[in-house]
């Protein structure tokens, strides 16, 4: 990707002061804060920082900004985060809480966007998988000199991202809104590559739908269809965030940023066409499914009728010579057992062929 020209406008607020750094705290990382650094002219400082001493020494500076990242934090936990970065009250409800579809708004002086991860969870066949695509969420906070975000879900990971990022300090000297295309950017490839994946799945069933005595079952279908409609309620409603960032929404997000979004915008456009596909196809192929299953079950009729017939002569022979009567035609001949056995024989086997060649049986 092209590397993000920087944007003093995002650096802080007041002008560079030459004072030394004041040195940073050194704390344990607890259980829901992943990291948290301070960035300046687009390289980390050194050591460890809590969220308190790391504002501080940004706004001290009068440049850089800070990214701190939360995991499943409770409302305890994140309460002295909202507190230092006067974050708005409603915005950090949705962050504890998670379950949101993927948004952008604007709160004051920051902006709170929701994107849905996905994962695709590898199993051995489409036909017989329970899960296939696994979500979880990322929350952003995104302020003048500050990223706060908020991960739900184990493979919503954002350390290798940061590394990348803060490989490149001309990507990171683009101040916050260079951290949140990062993570825009990397969510949607994620999406790209799980409908390649799924894409794979989808050729396979669509194999075994219109193979003959395919073991494809309309329970699996449906599985499929709400696997894709669980992907679609992530990809689509991302769209109108990336538009709005793209267009210019905040002053948070220097023009310099928009163009990148505008890129993930395209991405996410990619995206959406195969969902909808992906969506259609599975629709026809549950259609193709129950008919084949409807066929199925008529064949299945067939055969239990065409058997009842046949089964039907013998039983009313041997129910019309079991009364016992004294007067009855061949009773006391000595052929007549064997020639009553023998109609009996022939009735099944002309009504075995009837139903062979009529594809009954």
């Amino acid at each position: 990707m092209p590397s993000i020209p920087s944007f003093s406008g995002l650096r802080g607020r007041g002008s560079k002061s030459p004072a030394r750094p004041a040195a940073p705290v050194a704390v344990p990382l607890s259980a829901y804060v992943v990291d948290c650094a301070v960035y300046v002219d687009g390289e980390r400082l050194p050591g460890r920082w809590t969220h308190v001493a790391a504002v501080a020494e940004v706004r001290r500076r009068g440049e850089g900004f800070v990214w701190i990242g939360l995991h499943e934090p409770d409302e305890r936990q994140i309460q002295g985060v909202a507190e230092t970065f006067g974050l708005h009250e409603l915005a950090v409800e949705d962050a504890v809480h998670a379950h949101q579809r993927p948004k952008l708004e604007r709160y004051d002086d920051n902006l709170f966007m929701v994107l849905k991860t996905v994962r695709y969870v590898e199993h051995e066949s489409p036909t017989s998988a329970n899960e296939i695509v696994e979500t979880g969420e990322i929350m952003v906070f995104l302020g003048a000199d500050y990223v706060v975000t908020v991960r739900h879900g184990k493979h919503s990971a954002l350390h290798t991202l940061r590394e990348e990022l803060e490989a490149s300090a001309e990507r990171m000297r683009g101040g916050p809104a260079a951290v949140l295309h990062g993570i825009a950017d990397h969510v949607v490839d994620t999406y790209l590559a799980v409908t390649e994946a799924f894409e794979n799945d989808i050729d396979e069933i669509e194999k075994a739908v219109f193979a003959p005595s395919s073991p494809v079952s309309a329970e699996q279908m449906y599985l499929m269809k709400r696997e894709i409609l669980e992907l679609r309620r992530a990809v689509m409603p991302l769209a109108n965030p990336l538009r709005r960032l793209a267009e210019g929404c905040s002053p948070l997000v220097p023009e310099q940023v928009r163009s990148y979004f505008r890129d993930v915008d395209d991405h996410l456009t990619t995206v959406s066409e195969r969902v909808t596909s992906f969506d259609e196809l599975l629709t026809t192929l549950v259609d193709a499914t129950l008919a084949k299953i409807s066929l199925q079950q008529n064949g299945d009729m067939r055969k239990i009728t065409s058997w009842a017939a046949i089964i039907a002569i013998p039983t009313m022979g041997v129910g019309v010579y079991g009364m016992n009567f004294d007067y009855m035609p061949e009773l006391h001949w000595r052929f007549g057992y064997p020639m009553i056995m023998g109609i009996i024989f022939l009735g099944c086997l002309v009504l075995y062929r009837i139903f062979r060649k009529n594809r009954w049986l």
